[in-house]
Protein backbone atom coordinates (compact mmCIF):
# COMPACT_ATOMS: atom_id res chain seq x y z
CA UNK A 1 0.00 0.00 0.00
CA UNK A 2 1.20 3.49 -0.86
CA UNK A 3 1.20 6.07 1.89
CA UNK A 4 -0.27 9.53 1.44
CA UNK A 5 3.24 10.99 1.33
CA UNK A 6 3.99 8.93 -1.80
CA UNK A 7 0.92 10.18 -3.68
CA UNK A 8 2.31 13.23 -5.42
CA UNK A 9 1.08 12.67 -8.99
CA UNK A 10 -2.22 14.16 -10.19
CA UNK A 11 -5.06 11.75 -10.80
CA UNK A 12 -5.30 10.30 -14.29
CA UNK A 13 -8.38 10.70 -16.44
CA UNK A 14 -9.26 7.06 -15.83
CA UNK A 15 -9.25 7.50 -12.05
CA UNK A 16 -11.31 10.67 -12.31
CA UNK A 17 -13.87 8.83 -14.42
CA UNK A 18 -13.94 5.95 -11.93
CA UNK A 19 -14.50 8.41 -9.07
CA UNK A 20 -17.42 9.96 -10.95
CA UNK A 21 -18.92 6.53 -11.61
CA UNK A 22 -18.69 5.92 -7.85
CA UNK A 23 -20.65 9.12 -7.22
CA UNK A 24 -17.69 11.23 -6.10
CA UNK A 25 -17.31 14.85 -7.18
CA UNK A 26 -16.30 18.22 -5.79
CA UNK A 27 -19.32 19.64 -3.96
CA UNK A 28 -19.55 22.98 -2.17
CA UNK A 29 -21.89 23.23 0.82
CA UNK A 30 -21.54 26.98 0.86
CA UNK A 31 -22.84 27.13 -2.71
CA UNK A 32 -25.83 25.02 -1.68
CA UNK A 33 -26.44 27.31 1.31
CA UNK A 34 -26.30 30.33 -0.98
CA UNK A 35 -28.77 28.71 -3.37
CA UNK A 36 -31.24 27.90 -0.58
CA UNK A 37 -31.02 31.30 1.07
CA UNK A 38 -30.94 33.26 -2.18
CA UNK A 39 -33.85 31.50 -3.87
CA UNK A 40 -35.83 31.43 -0.63
CA UNK A 41 -35.33 35.14 -0.04
CA UNK A 42 -36.16 35.96 -3.66
CA UNK A 43 -39.31 33.83 -3.52
CA UNK A 44 -40.42 35.54 -0.33
CA UNK A 45 -39.67 38.95 -1.77
CA UNK A 46 -41.67 38.28 -4.93
CA UNK A 47 -44.54 36.39 -3.30
CA UNK A 48 -44.78 38.39 -0.06
CA UNK A 49 -47.18 41.09 -1.39
CA UNK A 50 -49.57 38.53 -2.82
CA UNK A 51 -49.32 36.31 0.26
CA UNK A 52 -49.93 39.22 2.68
CA UNK A 53 -52.93 40.37 0.67
CA UNK A 54 -54.33 36.85 0.58
CA UNK A 55 -53.69 36.41 4.31
CA UNK A 56 -55.55 39.63 5.12
CA UNK A 57 -58.50 38.60 2.97
CA UNK A 58 -58.55 35.11 4.46
CA UNK A 59 -58.47 36.47 8.02
CA UNK A 60 -61.35 38.81 7.30
CA UNK A 61 -63.35 35.89 5.96
CA UNK A 62 -62.43 33.52 8.77
CA UNK A 63 -63.15 36.01 11.52
CA UNK A 64 -66.54 37.01 10.11
CA UNK A 65 -69.27 35.34 12.18
CA UNK A 66 -72.92 36.03 11.40
CA UNK A 67 -76.18 34.24 12.03
CA UNK A 68 -75.75 32.00 8.99
CA UNK A 69 -72.33 30.89 10.18
CA UNK A 70 -73.63 30.09 13.63
CA UNK A 71 -76.50 28.08 12.23
CA UNK A 72 -74.28 26.17 9.72
CA UNK A 73 -71.15 25.39 11.69
CA UNK A 74 -69.85 23.09 8.93
CA UNK A 75 -68.87 26.14 6.90
CA UNK A 76 -66.07 26.87 9.37
CA UNK A 77 -64.48 23.51 8.60
CA UNK A 78 -64.78 24.21 4.88
CA UNK A 79 -63.03 27.56 5.35
CA UNK A 80 -60.25 25.92 7.35
CA UNK A 81 -59.73 23.27 4.66
CA UNK A 82 -59.49 25.93 1.96
CA UNK A 83 -56.90 27.98 3.85
CA UNK A 84 -54.92 24.84 4.76
CA UNK A 85 -54.86 23.71 1.11
CA UNK A 86 -53.58 27.08 -0.03
CA UNK A 87 -50.88 27.00 2.66
CA UNK A 88 -49.77 23.49 1.69
CA UNK A 89 -49.56 24.45 -1.98
CA UNK A 90 -47.50 27.53 -1.15
CA UNK A 91 -45.18 25.47 1.06
CA UNK A 92 -44.80 22.82 -1.66
CA UNK A 93 -43.96 25.48 -4.27
CA UNK A 94 -41.41 27.04 -1.91
CA UNK A 95 -39.80 23.64 -1.19
CA UNK A 96 -39.73 22.82 -4.92
CA UNK A 97 -37.95 26.10 -5.71
CA UNK A 98 -35.31 25.67 -3.00
CA UNK A 99 -34.66 22.00 -3.87
CA UNK A 100 -34.30 22.88 -7.55
CA UNK A 101 -31.82 25.59 -6.59
CA UNK A 102 -29.79 23.09 -4.53
CA UNK A 103 -29.77 20.60 -7.41
CA UNK A 104 -28.62 23.21 -9.92
CA UNK A 105 -25.90 24.45 -7.56
CA UNK A 106 -24.58 20.90 -7.10
CA UNK A 107 -24.53 20.35 -10.86
CA UNK A 108 -22.74 23.66 -11.36
CA UNK A 109 -20.05 22.71 -8.83
CA UNK A 110 -19.36 19.07 -9.74
CA UNK A 111 -21.43 18.21 -12.79
CA UNK A 112 -24.29 15.74 -13.19
CA UNK A 113 -23.63 12.28 -11.75
CA UNK A 114 -26.16 9.47 -11.50
CA UNK A 115 -24.88 6.68 -9.28
CA UNK A 116 -26.46 4.46 -6.63
CA UNK A 117 -23.14 3.51 -5.09
CA UNK A 118 -23.06 6.34 -2.48
CA UNK A 119 -26.29 4.98 -0.93
CA UNK A 120 -25.32 1.31 -1.03
CA UNK A 121 -24.24 -0.18 2.33
CA UNK A 122 -20.47 -0.11 2.84
CA UNK A 123 -19.56 -1.83 6.10
CA UNK A 124 -15.93 -0.76 5.90
CA UNK A 125 -17.09 2.76 6.77
CA UNK A 126 -18.24 1.50 10.17
CA UNK A 127 -14.65 1.34 11.39
CA UNK A 128 -14.48 3.92 14.22
CA UNK A 129 -10.70 4.31 13.92
CA UNK A 130 -10.81 5.39 10.29
CA UNK A 131 -13.80 7.64 10.99
CA UNK A 132 -11.99 9.24 13.92
CA UNK A 133 -8.94 9.84 11.73
CA UNK A 134 -11.10 11.53 9.07
CA UNK A 135 -12.34 14.00 11.69
CA UNK A 136 -8.84 15.43 11.94
CA UNK A 137 -7.92 15.41 8.23
CA UNK A 138 -6.74 18.61 6.61
CA UNK A 139 -9.95 18.97 4.63
CA UNK A 140 -12.17 18.59 7.71
CA UNK A 141 -10.08 21.01 9.76
CA UNK A 142 -10.19 23.53 6.91
CA UNK A 143 -13.97 23.17 6.62
CA UNK A 144 -14.42 23.63 10.37
CA UNK A 145 -12.20 26.72 10.36
CA UNK A 146 -14.13 28.11 7.38
CA UNK A 147 -17.49 27.53 9.08
CA UNK A 148 -16.30 29.16 12.31
CA UNK A 149 -15.02 32.16 10.36
CA UNK A 150 -18.25 32.48 8.36
CA UNK A 151 -20.38 32.21 11.51
CA UNK A 152 -18.29 34.87 13.20
CA UNK A 153 -18.58 37.23 10.23
CA UNK A 154 -22.33 36.64 9.88
CA UNK A 155 -22.83 37.27 13.60
CA UNK A 156 -20.77 40.46 13.43
CA UNK A 157 -22.64 41.76 10.36
CA UNK A 158 -26.02 40.94 11.93
CA UNK A 159 -25.05 42.60 15.21
CA UNK A 160 -23.83 45.78 13.50
CA UNK A 161 -26.93 45.94 11.32
CA UNK A 162 -29.36 45.43 14.17
CA UNK A 163 -27.45 47.81 16.43
CA UNK A 164 -27.71 50.62 13.91
CA UNK A 165 -31.44 50.17 13.23
CA UNK A 166 -32.95 48.87 16.45
CA UNK A 167 -34.19 52.34 17.48
CA UNK A 168 -35.96 52.87 14.13
CA UNK A 169 -37.60 49.45 14.39
CA UNK A 170 -38.77 50.19 17.94
CA UNK A 171 -40.37 53.43 16.73
CA UNK A 172 -42.48 51.57 14.16
CA UNK A 173 -45.04 50.74 16.83
CA UNK A 174 -46.02 54.43 16.80
CA UNK A 175 -46.74 54.43 13.05
CA UNK A 176 -49.85 53.15 11.25
CA UNK A 177 -49.83 49.43 10.56
CA UNK A 178 -49.44 49.56 6.72
CA UNK A 179 -46.48 51.94 6.93
CA UNK A 180 -44.93 49.97 9.81
CA UNK A 181 -45.23 46.70 7.87
CA UNK A 182 -43.60 48.31 4.79
CA UNK A 183 -40.66 49.60 6.84
CA UNK A 184 -40.29 46.22 8.58
CA UNK A 185 -40.25 44.49 5.19
CA UNK A 186 -37.55 46.80 3.87
CA UNK A 187 -35.50 46.26 7.03
CA UNK A 188 -35.71 42.46 6.67
CA UNK A 189 -34.81 42.59 2.96
CA UNK A 190 -31.75 44.79 3.60
CA UNK A 191 -30.54 42.51 6.40
CA UNK A 192 -30.99 39.39 4.27
CA UNK A 193 -29.09 41.07 1.42
CA UNK A 194 -26.10 41.69 3.70
CA UNK A 195 -26.12 38.10 4.97
CA UNK A 196 -26.42 36.75 1.42
CA UNK A 197 -23.47 38.89 0.36
CA UNK A 198 -21.31 37.28 3.07
CA UNK A 199 -22.46 33.77 2.08
CA UNK A 200 -21.79 34.61 -1.60
CA UNK A 201 -18.19 35.61 -0.83
CA UNK A 202 -17.60 32.37 1.03
CA UNK A 203 -19.22 30.33 -1.77
CA UNK A 204 -16.91 31.93 -4.34
CA UNK A 205 -13.95 30.85 -2.20
CA UNK A 206 -15.32 27.43 -1.33
CA UNK A 207 -16.03 26.16 -4.88
CA UNK A 208 -12.37 26.14 -6.07
CA UNK A 209 -11.27 25.08 -2.58
CA UNK A 210 -13.43 21.94 -2.68
CA UNK A 211 -12.21 21.17 -6.23
CA UNK A 212 -8.63 21.43 -4.94
CA UNK A 213 -9.34 19.08 -2.02
CA UNK A 214 -11.12 16.62 -4.32
CA UNK A 215 -8.19 16.40 -6.75
CA UNK A 216 -5.73 16.22 -3.88
CA UNK A 217 -7.62 13.32 -2.35
CA UNK A 218 -7.40 11.42 -5.67
CA UNK A 219 -3.66 11.92 -6.14
CA UNK A 220 -1.74 8.81 -7.13
CA UNK A 221 1.65 7.30 -6.45
CA UNK A 222 4.10 6.17 -9.12
CA UNK A 223 3.19 2.54 -8.45
CA UNK A 224 -0.52 3.25 -8.90
CA UNK A 225 0.13 5.01 -12.20
CA UNK A 226 2.24 2.10 -13.43
CA UNK A 227 -0.41 -0.39 -12.36
CA UNK A 228 -3.10 1.59 -14.13
CA UNK A 229 -1.05 1.68 -17.32
CA UNK A 230 -0.63 -2.08 -17.10
CA UNK A 231 -4.36 -2.56 -16.65
CA UNK A 232 -5.26 -0.20 -19.49
CA UNK A 233 -2.60 -1.37 -21.95
CA UNK A 234 -2.60 -4.99 -20.82
CA UNK A 235 0.20 -7.11 -19.44
CA UNK A 236 2.96 -7.26 -22.13
CA UNK A 237 3.62 -10.95 -21.47
CA UNK A 238 -0.07 -11.79 -21.62
CA UNK A 239 -0.50 -9.78 -24.81
CA UNK A 240 2.48 -11.59 -26.31
CA UNK A 241 0.94 -14.96 -25.51
CA UNK A 242 -2.38 -13.82 -26.96
CA UNK A 243 -0.70 -12.71 -30.19
CA UNK A 244 1.14 -16.02 -30.39
CA UNK A 245 -2.11 -17.90 -29.87
CA UNK A 246 -3.88 -15.82 -32.51
CA UNK A 247 -0.98 -16.43 -34.90
CA UNK A 248 -1.22 -20.18 -34.34
CA UNK A 249 -4.97 -20.17 -34.97
CA UNK A 250 -4.46 -18.18 -38.17
CA UNK A 251 -1.75 -20.58 -39.29
CA UNK A 252 -4.06 -23.56 -38.78
CA UNK A 253 -6.86 -21.85 -40.65
CA UNK A 254 -4.53 -21.16 -43.58
CA UNK A 255 -3.90 -24.88 -44.26
CA UNK A 256 -6.93 -24.97 -46.54
CA UNK A 257 -5.08 -22.61 -48.92
CA UNK A 258 -2.13 -25.02 -49.46
CA UNK A 259 -3.58 -26.61 -52.66
CA UNK A 260 -3.62 -23.14 -54.28
CA UNK A 261 0.10 -22.57 -53.63
CA UNK A 262 2.75 -22.49 -56.38
CA UNK A 263 5.28 -24.22 -54.13
CA UNK A 264 6.11 -25.05 -50.52
CA UNK A 265 9.53 -24.33 -49.06
CA UNK A 266 10.46 -26.06 -45.84
CA UNK A 267 13.08 -26.88 -43.29
CA UNK A 268 13.38 -30.67 -43.27
CA UNK A 269 11.65 -31.07 -39.90
CA UNK A 270 10.34 -27.87 -38.29
CA UNK A 271 9.17 -25.19 -40.77
CA UNK A 272 6.94 -25.15 -43.86
CA UNK A 273 5.79 -22.12 -45.86
CA UNK A 274 3.45 -22.16 -48.87
CA UNK A 275 3.78 -19.31 -51.38
CA UNK A 276 1.71 -18.12 -54.32
CA UNK A 277 2.39 -15.54 -57.01
CA UNK A 278 -0.11 -14.13 -59.47
CA UNK A 279 1.45 -11.59 -61.82
CA UNK A 280 -1.93 -10.03 -62.63
CA UNK A 281 -3.13 -9.53 -59.04
CA UNK A 282 0.04 -9.44 -56.89
CA UNK A 283 2.97 -7.09 -56.84
CA UNK A 284 5.13 -9.71 -55.10
CA UNK A 285 4.79 -13.33 -53.97
CA UNK A 286 2.64 -13.87 -50.89
CA UNK A 287 2.67 -16.43 -48.10
CA UNK A 288 -0.73 -18.17 -48.01
CA UNK A 289 0.06 -20.79 -45.36
CA UNK A 290 2.81 -21.51 -42.84
CA UNK A 291 3.39 -23.65 -39.78
CA UNK A 292 5.88 -25.47 -37.58
CA UNK A 293 6.38 -29.05 -36.41
CA UNK A 294 3.19 -31.12 -36.90
CA UNK A 295 1.54 -28.28 -38.78
CA UNK A 296 4.54 -28.15 -41.12
CA UNK A 297 4.22 -31.88 -41.85
CA UNK A 298 0.51 -31.42 -42.55
CA UNK A 299 1.30 -28.63 -45.04
CA UNK A 300 3.83 -30.88 -46.78
CA UNK A 301 1.33 -33.76 -46.96
CA UNK A 302 -1.38 -31.58 -48.47
CA UNK A 303 1.08 -30.13 -50.98
CA UNK A 304 2.16 -33.62 -52.08
CA UNK A 305 -1.46 -34.79 -52.36
CA UNK A 306 -2.30 -31.91 -54.70
CA UNK A 307 0.90 -31.94 -56.72
CA UNK A 308 2.38 -28.76 -55.25
CA UNK A 309 6.21 -28.81 -55.42
CA UNK A 310 7.92 -29.11 -52.01
CA UNK A 311 11.47 -27.73 -51.91
CA UNK A 312 14.11 -27.82 -49.19
CA UNK A 313 15.58 -24.46 -48.15
CA UNK A 314 16.05 -24.24 -44.35
CA UNK A 315 17.11 -20.58 -44.03
CA UNK A 316 14.47 -19.36 -46.48
CA UNK A 317 11.74 -21.32 -44.73
CA UNK A 318 12.73 -19.95 -41.33
CA UNK A 319 13.03 -16.38 -42.61
CA UNK A 320 9.66 -16.49 -44.35
CA UNK A 321 7.97 -17.98 -41.30
CA UNK A 322 9.44 -15.33 -38.98
CA UNK A 323 9.01 -12.21 -41.13
CA UNK A 324 6.26 -12.81 -43.72
CA UNK A 325 2.60 -12.30 -42.82
CA UNK A 326 -0.26 -14.30 -44.28
CA UNK A 327 -1.83 -12.83 -47.43
CA UNK A 328 0.83 -10.10 -47.46
CA UNK A 329 3.80 -9.54 -49.81
CA UNK A 330 7.05 -11.09 -48.65
CA UNK A 331 9.85 -8.83 -47.33
CA UNK A 332 11.88 -7.16 -50.06
CA UNK A 333 15.11 -8.68 -48.68
CA UNK A 334 13.80 -12.12 -49.72
CA UNK A 335 12.80 -11.22 -53.29
CA UNK A 336 15.96 -12.64 -54.84
CA UNK A 337 15.81 -15.97 -53.00
CA UNK A 338 12.10 -16.47 -53.67
CA UNK A 339 12.50 -15.45 -57.32
CA UNK A 340 15.24 -18.07 -57.74
CA UNK A 341 12.99 -20.79 -56.28
CA UNK A 342 9.99 -19.56 -58.28
CA UNK A 343 11.99 -19.73 -61.54
CA UNK A 344 12.97 -23.30 -60.73
CA UNK A 345 9.30 -24.18 -60.04
CA UNK A 346 8.18 -22.66 -63.37
CA UNK A 347 10.81 -24.70 -65.27
CA UNK A 348 9.73 -27.83 -63.37
CA UNK A 349 6.05 -27.33 -64.19
CA UNK A 350 6.88 -26.63 -67.84
CA UNK A 351 8.89 -29.85 -68.03
CA UNK A 352 5.99 -31.81 -66.50
CA UNK A 353 3.72 -30.40 -69.22
CA UNK A 354 6.20 -31.54 -71.87
CA UNK A 355 7.26 -28.02 -72.79
CA UNK A 356 10.94 -28.39 -71.96
CA UNK A 357 13.59 -30.47 -70.29
CA UNK A 358 13.68 -31.24 -66.60
CA UNK A 359 15.69 -28.70 -64.61
CA UNK A 360 18.72 -29.80 -62.69
CA UNK A 361 19.04 -30.15 -58.94
CA UNK A 362 16.72 -27.82 -57.04
CA UNK A 363 18.33 -24.52 -56.01
CA UNK A 364 19.23 -23.77 -52.41
CA UNK A 365 18.95 -19.94 -52.31
CA UNK A 366 20.18 -19.51 -48.74
CA UNK A 367 23.12 -17.43 -49.98
CA UNK A 368 20.67 -14.62 -50.88
CA UNK A 369 19.12 -14.41 -47.39
CA UNK A 370 20.46 -11.77 -44.96
CA UNK A 371 21.61 -13.53 -41.77
CA UNK A 372 19.63 -11.12 -39.55
CA UNK A 373 16.36 -12.51 -41.00
CA UNK A 374 17.14 -16.03 -39.82
CA UNK A 375 15.84 -16.55 -36.24
CA UNK A 376 18.29 -19.42 -35.73
CA UNK A 377 21.18 -17.16 -36.66
CA UNK A 378 20.05 -14.61 -34.03
CA UNK A 379 19.81 -17.22 -31.28
CA UNK A 380 23.21 -18.64 -32.21
CA UNK A 381 24.76 -15.17 -32.17
CA UNK A 382 23.23 -14.49 -28.76
CA UNK A 383 24.55 -17.79 -27.42
CA UNK A 384 28.02 -17.00 -28.74
CA UNK A 385 27.93 -13.55 -27.17
CA UNK A 386 26.84 -15.00 -23.83
CA UNK A 387 29.61 -17.56 -23.97
CA UNK A 388 32.17 -14.88 -24.75
CA UNK A 389 30.94 -12.78 -21.85
CA UNK A 390 30.98 -15.73 -19.49
CA UNK A 391 34.45 -16.93 -20.54
CA UNK A 392 36.56 -13.88 -21.50
CA UNK A 393 39.83 -15.91 -21.11
CA UNK A 394 38.83 -18.45 -23.82
CA UNK A 395 40.37 -16.19 -26.48
CA UNK A 396 43.75 -16.25 -24.77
Amino acid sequence: MSSSQDKQLPATERKLQKARSDGQAARSRDLSHLAILGVGALALLVLAPWFVEYLQRALRQQLAFDAATVQATGQMLTRLQTVTGIGLLASLAFALLTNTAVLLSSIAAGGWIFSLKPITPQFNRLNPLSGFANLFSKQQLTNVAKMVLMTSILSFVAWRYMRGSIEKMAALVLQPSPMALAHAGQWIVSGMALLLLVVFVFAVIDVPLQAFFFKRRLKMSHEEVKQEHKESDGNPQLKGRQRQRAREIADRASISAVPKADFVVMNPTHYAVALKYDEAAMGAPQVISKGTDLLAFRIRELAQQHGVPVLQSPMLARALYAHAELEQPIPTQLYTAVAQVLAYVYRLKAALRGEGGMPGEQPVPDAHIPPELDPHHKSAAATTADGAAANPLDKL
